[in-house]
């Protein structure tokens, strides 16, 4: 059961929203809900409600001090400077793995607050993806010259203690995951989910590689949103 969850949360988001799974999950049904990229402004927000919502990622004692970047035409953007080292972000649907059904949902928001050695790290991917995507390049031609920057050591996903905070109550994972639960995420370099109990019976930790981006990811559900409310398992 612990796989299966990871690999479900894993393929929807990123990073996750969001990443590729310990092995991918299978659309619900033969006909792709997103064949193409919907017209952008289907993907955009208003500037303060994206500042709000990448805000709400993580607990206000974070969020209120970090920085805010929006999606705007060209890529994301900085909309309010930070002091304490973060940076919050909504995420959008590129993000996920390229063969992920919910890849070019405009509906997906992966609100996502990264301390400071995953912007050095991590949200350097998710800027370079997005500005290939708004540039006009394919699907595929965003993944080869993600893979050529990654074999250039002009891009990476990790940096020793590289995390984030995904614990927007607002937050919409893809059509299958929805809201899912709040949690926290660590990206290092490709290891053994062992190293970390990940995926073993009873163990808080979700483990899934990413072989697109280089990296393996390690999830970490928490009990409560960011907002203080409680998670409610049964209703997910």
């Amino acid at each position: 059961m612990r796989k299966t969850i990871g690999r479900i949360a894993f393929t929807r988001f990123v990073a996750l929203f969001v990443l590729a799974a310990v092995s991918r999950a299978p659309a619900q049904d033969t006909k792709t809900p997103y064949p193409n990229m919907a017209p952008l402004d289907q993907y955009l927000m208003g500037l303060d409600a994206e500042i709000t919502l990448a805000r709400s990622a993580a607990p206000p004692s974070i969020s209120k001090d970090a920085e805010v970047m929006v999606l705007g035409k060209q890529g994301y953007e900085t909309a309010d400077h930070g002091t304490n080292g973060f940076v919050c972000i909504v995420e959008r649907s590129w993000t996920a793995p390229p063969d992920d059904p919910d890849f070019w949902n405009p509906k997906l928001r992966a609100p996502i607050c990264f301390n400071s050695p995953a912007t050095k790290s991590y949200l350097t991917l998710i800027l370079k993806k997005t500005s290939l995507i708004l540039s006009g390049h394919s699907k595929d031609q965003m993944v080869s010259a993600i893979s050529a920057g990654i074999d250039k050591k002009e891009l990476s996903g990790t940096a020793p203690g590289a995390m984030c905070y995904m614990m927007s109550k607002q937050q919409y994972l893809g059509d299958a995951n929805g809201q899912w639960h709040p949690h926290l995420m660590f990206f290092v370099p490709p290891t053994d989910a062992a190293l970390w109990g990940g995926n073993l019976d009873g163990s808080p930790v979700i483990a899934a590689n990413d072989p697109d981006d280089r990296i393996t990811i390690f999830m970490v559900p928490v009990r409560r949103w960011s907002d203080g409310t409680a998670d409610i398992p049964s209703q997910h």
